[in-house]
């Protein structure tokens, strides 16, 4: 359900009382014509509308409206929560009061348009969103797998350091409690492996056996409930293969997507991966529309927020009012190219040892620079060129 205000430019409230309406087309439909009856009585000549974007909630009215070819727009939810009270000095919430805060800071121009990327962005998106969930259900699950072995196996990862390769995965599906395999023989072992994979032999198998038996022989896991436990361990497994083999596909579909995305080549050139450039052109749409890499910093809520006054200066911290996902993939993406890309790499030897930076401080500067340098190639339509990032060194005489 969804609620109205309507006030003029001045800010003086023209409904008798708000409107009500429901999130369908009949919903809507009532909305134009309630909007039509004011705007004919008050004789306006122009139309705005504006809306929070929390949520989903939003989204059909915005796009129905913009396809009416109407002036849509958005006012961050931190505007309307510190404007609430200056009408009726009173912290009191409702719909009906939001509503006129709303329509109150749009007649001062507090607010940003709302556009429609284009399709294969909007499609980047809903990829990008769905692969997020399954990465949370599949860390989720891998947490409650390791817990599982910290109560019944805890000697398990001084033999498996990763418990998701294919020996670990085949142990845990044949032998999945010491008591399974404290009396075996290395070569029973690795004949149950082989039931779950195909190279289960050879020396490092047969010194994997040894160990798993030895360490399964002075285990101190719990046994009580062993059954109940095992079972829940299959269905963890099984659920846990299945959001892998999910992952794999939707990383498949997202490299067939930036393939028709011709400023994700301009991307890989500075050496990003798949998903930090899918994130980042899922977060950002597209990125041609930008005319400086600050605002893709403020669109990730990585702008500097500064609190200062008189002779009192603050501290320097970052807004964090934008998008989460893009500016974790973008501090991800900085974290990447300091690691494995020389120019970036160079830079930050630069910042710590020359600037005497700290390295944190280092890598956000860093992440402006990249997000400078995204916006510039896309821009040209260029590749990323080492040669125009690269620090120049001034060595006096």
């Amino acid at each position: 359900t969804h609620v109205a205000q309507v006030t003029n430019f001045r800010g003086i409230v023209l409904s008798k009382r708000h409107l009500t309406f429901s999130n369908t087309i009949e919903g809507f439909e009532k909305l134009e014509r309630w909007i039509d009856g004011i705007g004919q009585k008050h004789r306006l000549k122009g139309l705005i509308i504006g809306m929070e974007p929390t949520g989903h909630y939003g989204y059909n009215l915005a796009n129905w409206l913009a396809d009416k070819g109407k002036s849509v727009v958005m006012v961050n939810p931190a505007t309307t929560k510190r404007n609430k009270e200056n009408r009726d000095n009173s912290p009191s919430k409702s719909d009906p009061k939001d509503a006129l805060v709303i329509a109150d800071v749009i007649s001062r121009g507090y607010y940003y348009e709302y556009s429609r990327q284009a399709i294969v962005f909007q499609r980047l998106k809903t990829i990008m969103s769905d692969r997020e969930f399954w990465v949370t259900n599949s860390v989720r699950l891998q947490n409650r797998i390791i817990r599982w072995l910290d109560i019944r196996f805890p000697e398990y990862f001084s033999v498996f350091k990763d418990w998701t390769c294919k020996r670990s995965l085949a142990t845990l599906k044949k032998f999945p409690s010491p008591k399974d395999i404290e009396s075996l023989s290395v070569s029973e072992v690795i004949t149950g492996w082989r039931e779950h994979m195909k190279r289960a032999g050879g020396s490092t198998g047969m010194q994997k056996a040894a160990q798993i038996i030895a360490q399964a022989k002075n285990s101190i896991g719990e046994t009580t409930a062993l059954n109940e436990a095992k079972q829940d361990l299959r269905w963890l497994l099984q659920e846990f293969e299945r959001i892998v083999e999910i992952l794999e596909r939707i990383e498949k579909d997202i490299e067939v997507l930036l393939s028709e995305i011709p400023m994700a080549g301009h991307l890989r050139s500075i050496g990003l991966g798949t998903i930090c450039i899918a994130a980042i052109l899922s977060g950002a749409g597209d990125l041609s529309q930008y005319a400086h890499g600050r605002q893709l910093l403020r669109k990730a809520g990585l702008n500097l927020a500064e609190s200062t006054s008189g002779k009192r200066k603050g501290q320097i911290v970052l807004s964090k009012r934008g998008d989460a996902t893009l500016r974790k993939y973008l501090y991800l993406a900085t974290l990447g190219l300091v690691g494995n890309h020389p120019v970036f790499r160079q830079l930050h030897e630069n910042n710590v040892q020359v600037k005497q930076m700290k390295k944190q401080q280092s890598v956000f500067k860093l992440l402006g620079k990249l997000a400078r340098i995204i916006v510039g190639i896309v821009q040209r339509g260029e590749a990323f060129s080492p040669e125009k990032a690269a620090p120049i060194y001034i060595q006096a005489a």
